[in-house]
């Protein structure tokens, strides 16, 4: 089965260092993906407000946010400004869209967006759009080719935003791996959603007892159920301090004959979408709300 990639890129680091190992782990295995940049400021750090929540506190815990992440980027953008991503690090954007992937639109400010995004309103929701598109084009010479909410925090505001945008397909939602049109009040919109359905590290990481050598068996067995999936990865783990473990899943699956792909690429492998609607939901592992699409009998499954 082709498994369609989806790499997110968050934060200064994961852009400056993580981008860079990530890329030549997947040249050497002739791999390519969709890769989602935040080029903004980077103000994650600013999510440690969040602590006071019973349910993010023990998922930064669990998961060994700090030694996933690093305490730089823990606490960037709490207390000095947090710096431009795209200023700092776009030999790394570029060199990844030199490199034969393709280019996804994240994010200009990742929390902002994840956590103001029923308040910033249509046109502070359009002007983060905007802002982001204009830097990835004046980085790469190239327009993104799709785009992808921060934290999965899409909403029908967000998405009725991106139609006026040249965006091929978007991924903004989890559920199951079947592409679909999504629809407002009964309008079919014509931007194809793929969803994400296989959890990410760090929603497992902790949970239920998973470990690292137990992540690659939970994904490997996950993949091997003959359903279309997609994956989404992260610079700042994957390109980071999880690169061998994520090589290591590579190596296996390939043996087994997966084949990775853009999602753009994935897309066209897959069934003509249907009309369906999103909605919020939660994702085990992961903190707050996100949105989501229910399964379709006889149409793949969400996984945990």
């Amino acid at each position: 089965m082709s498994i369609g990639l989806r790499i997110d890129v968050d934060t200064l680091r994961g852009t400056r260092d993580g981008v860079p190992t990530l890329a030549a782990l997947l040249e050497r295995r002739d791999v390519r993906g969709s890769w989602y940049f935040s080029v903004g400021p980077d103000n994650m750090g600013r999510h440690l407000r969040r602590l006071i929540r019973p349910a993010f506190a023990v998922k930064m815990l669990k998961s060994g946010a700090a030694s996933l992440y690093g305490w730089d980027i823990i606490f960037r953008g709490t207390l000095w400004p947090g710096p431009i991503i795209g200023q700092r690090a776009a030999s790394a954007i570029r060199a990844v869209t030199e490199g034969g992937h393709e280019l996804g639109l994240h994010a200009w400010d990742h929390h902002r967006w994840q956590v103001g995004i029923e308040t910033l309103g249509a046109d502070g929701l359009n002007a983060e759009l905007q802002r982001a598109w204009e830097m990835l084009v004046e980085i790469t010479g190239r327009e993104p080719l799709s785009s992808a909410s921060p934290g999965w925090r899409c909403t029908n505001e967000v998405l009725a935003l991106k139609q006026a945008w040249p965006f091929a397909f978007n991924s903004d939602c989890r559920g199951p791996a079947v592409p679909f049109l999504p629809t407002i009040d009964g309008q079919v919109l014509d931007q194809v959603q793929v969803p994400v359905d296989l959890p990410t590290y760090d929603e497992c990481a902790g949970r239920k007892g998973v470990d690292d050598a137990g992540w690659n068996r939970m994904l490997l067995d996950l993949i091997d159920d003959g359903e279309p999936h997609v994956l989404t990865i992260h610079a700042e783990s994957e390109g980071g301090v999880k690169s061998d473990l994520f090589d290591a899943f590579l190596a296996e699956a390939t043996s087994r004959g997966h084949r990775f792909l853009p999602l753009g690429e994935w897309l066209n492998e897959q069934a003509p979408p249907q009309p369906r609607a999103m909605h919020r939901g939660e994702v085990p592992g992961r903190e707050g709300w996100l949105a989501t699409v229910d399964s379709v009998p006889g149409q793949g499954k969400t996984t945990p």
